[in-house]
C-alpha cells in the first residue's frame, strides 16, 4: 500500500556568506508571506526572490536569493 506524506518546506539563505537554514513558520502560508515575515529579521530578503524548490532531505528546498548587486 502506499502512503503519501507531505514533504516540510525549508527556506535556505545566503547571509554574509553564511547559508542559513529557516523554518516553515506556518505550512499554510504562502511562500511570499514566509520571505515578508523573515524580512523583519533578515533585511535583505526585502529585495530577495524565491527560488524554485528543490527536494532533499526529505524537505521542499527554497533558496531565497538576494538580487542586490553592484550599481554601474
Amino acid at each position: 500500500m502506499l502512503t503519501a506524506t507531505k514533504l516540510e518546506r525549508v527556506f535556505l539563505l545566503t547571509d554574509k556568506g553564511q547559508e542559513v537554514t529557516l523554518t516553515d513558520p506556518d505550512p499554510n502560508w504562502s511562500t511570499e508571506t514566509v520571505l515578508n515575515f523573515y524580512a523583519n529579521t533578515y533585511p535583505i530578503l526585502t529585495t530577495a526572490t524565491i527560488g524554485a524548490p528543490k527536494i532533499g532531505d526529505d524537505a521542499l528546498l527554497y533558496r531565497f536569493e538576494s538580487v542586490m548587486g553592484t550599481k554601474g
